[in-house]
């Protein structure tokens, strides 16, 4: 089969391509409970350029030779291939998207239903091969089955955005009150299915932050109370919308460039400030979390069953998952586009 193979890392993303276009061996059946998927959409993530600029390489990769060549793609959704012998429930032709991260199973994070803290997993396309390919391995436990009126290609970077901005939302609205206050820091790929979760969940009002008119204007279209542009000046326009008090939940999509101390800054005393992107430190005295009793508080992707209460909400048409799409063949113009802020929602490779 085809697929994009990175093969080096590059340190400060400069170089004009990424990925090479390489014929691989297709995947094949192992375990009784693998699945195949015929790729109908990899989306391309920030994560990616993470990868390819070698910040996992501390978890994923700590030598810097032995995870590369690698096919990148966590976010994949298609139609089943080929299934294991003791696979039940799914046949060959199902449109499907795909959990990311595989686990066994057995430990006690997953029998809770927290499969992406699981022990001993693997995250395709993270640190092994993923879904910038034609197919796919993954296991049984990972599938979800589309309802017909969702496309995978249309959806397929629910799996990991949308998923995450979901978990991050969700945990949110469950305090978030009438007459209350969220800011939501990034209207990219994830911000704005955020957005879309919070109006389906709850009352509150919705402000959000961005230096990008293009992602402040896919904000506008999600529906919100307030748009800020980042331009310095966000946390006192923040603080003036809010009666100087900031925000119950401020959702931080980015957490780079000096906005997790902004961000900390918007979220008033006793509010719970989420962190969903990342890359650079948190940096807050002990004096102050006790003073203001703010909570700071991690998101990691999501569960499968918060996958499949996703779909359900995209199903009825309470979320929309705003794509541009590219060839297989043009994977490092996606990454290039989204290096350079060109995309509008999520880039999605179709092979």
């Amino acid at each position: 089969m085809k697929a994009q193979v990175l093969n080096k890392y590059d340190d400060d993303l400069t170089a004009s391509s990424w990925v090479d276009m390489e014929n691989v061996p297709d995947p094949k059946i192992e375990k009784s409970s693998d699945v195949i998927v015929r790729i109908g959409g990899a989306g391309v993530c920030r994560t990616d350029l993470h990868i390819i600029e070698g910040v996992w390489r501390v978890a994923t990769d700590p030598t810097g030779t032995g995870l590369l060549p690698l096919i990148m793609g966590h976010e994949n959704a298609g139609w089943v291939e080929e299934i294991g012998s003791e696979v039940e429930g799914l046949k060959v032709g199902d449109p499907v998207i795909v959990h990311p991260k595989i686990t066994g199973g057995t430990c006690i994070a997953c029998r809770r239903g927290h499969d992406m803290h699981g022990e001993n997993g693997s995250f395709p396309g993270v640190d092994c091969n993923g879904g910038y390919a034609e197919a796919l391995k993954t296991s049984v436990r990972n599938i979800v089955k589309l309802p017909q009126t969702l496309i995978p290609k249309e959806v397929a970077a629910y799996s990991d955005a949308g998923l995450t901005a979901y978990r991050a939302a969700k945990k949110a609205s469950r305090h978030l009150l009438p007459g209350e206050t969220c800011v939501v820091i990034g209207s990219g790929g994830l911000g704005h299915i955020a957005i879309q979760v919070l109006r389906a969940m709850c009352a509150a009002d919705i402000i959000v932050v961005d230096p990008s008119d293009l992602a402040l204007s896919l904000a506008e279209s999600c529906g919100v109370d307030g748009l800020v542009k980042a331009d310095g000046n966000e946390v006192s326009k923040v603080l003036e919308l809010t009666k100087g008090r900031g925000a119950e939940a401020v959702l931080d999509f980015v957490a780079e460039r000096g906005t997790t101390s902004k961000g900390l800054a918007m979220t008033r005393d006793m509010g719970s400030y989420y962190v969903i992107g990342y890359g650079e430190d948190i940096n807050v005295s002990a004096f102050e979390m006790v003073t203001t009793e703010k909570n700071i508080i991690g998101n990691l992707v999501g569960t499968w069953a918060e996958l499949t209460e996703l779909m359900s909400l995209a199903d009825k048409g309470k979320v929309h998952l705003a794509t541009q799409e590219y060839s297989l063949a043009n994977a490092n113009q996606a990454l290039q586009d989204l290096n350079n802020g060109k995309i509008k929602g999520r880039a999605v490779l179709v092979p």
